[in-house]
Order: structure tokens, then C-alpha cells, then sequence
């Protein structure tokens, strides 16, 4: 599973969504995690009302399936569960790599339904009528 990260340090979840200069991208499963990509955005990212800036960001994190951010407005936030992400907030600036872990002890354990869901993101539906 792809999981991103609104970040202007690419160490911390320290970015609101639509003004963080970067996005880490990185894959998790339940033995580990290891960094994908990290996309960098430049421009005036803190205009506020400049819908444009969100566009390369949906498109960069459209296979991810949850987007860590310090914070997200409305229409991001609307923007990114179209996309079928799952955004989550943190109140203060947390390290990725202990967002990473907690996340990966999750996913060892019972997820809750919205994480399998989330898992799921990309993977071929098969259902079985017989069951």
C-alpha cells in the first residue's frame, strides 16, 4: 500500500496540504516500509483561493492510499477523497517514519474496516456469490 506525507522537512508531518513543498511517497506492508519518491512543488503555494496548485498534487499521490497532513482544506480534502485516498490529520508535527510504524503494527494486527478498504486501493475486486 502507497501511503503520502504533506511534508516541508521530509521528516516530519509538519504541512498543510495545499502549501507543504513536499509529498513523500513511500510503500508500506506489514514487514516494513521503504521510501518511494519524494515529489517537490514550487511556486506560490500559499495563495489561497489558487485551486491550480492542488492539481499536481492530487496527481501525484492518485495511487496512494492514505495522505498523512498537518492540515487540508475543504476542497482538498473533497479533492482527495474523490480520488478514493483517505486523508489523515495529525494535531502537531509527527515523524514519518513513527507514522509509518504505528501504521505497520495496524496492519499486523485487526485493521479497522476503512484501513482494508484502503489496502484494497488498486488491487483487482473479486466477488464470491457462492459464499
Amino acid at each position: 500500500m502507497k501511503v503520502a506525507f504533506a511534508t516541508q522537512d521530509m521528516k516530519r508531518v509538519d504541512a498543510h496540504f495545499g502549501w507543504a513543498r513536499n509529498i513523500a511517497i513511500y510503500e508500506l506492508d506489514p514487514d516494513g516500509y521503504r521510501l518511494l519518491q519524494a515529489v517537490e512543488f514550487a511556486g506560490d503555494l500559499q495563495e489561497d483561493g489558487n485551486e491550480d496548485k492542488l492539481a499536481p498534487k492530487i496527481e501525484a499521490i492518485k495511487d496512494c492510499a492514505i495522505l498523512y497532513v498537518a492540515a487540508i482544506g475543504g476542497s482538498g480534502a473533497a479533492r482527495v477523497v474523490a480520488s478514493n485516498i483517505h486523508p489523515m490529520k495529525v494535531t502537531q508535527p509527527e515523524p514519518i517514519e513513527d507514522l509509518l510504524e504505528r501504521l505497520r503494527a495496524v496492519l499486523n494486527g485487526t485493521p479497522p474496516p476503512w484501513l482494508r478498504k484502503a489496502m484494497a486501493k488498486g488491487a483487482p475486486r473479486t466477488l464470491d456469490f457462492e459464499d
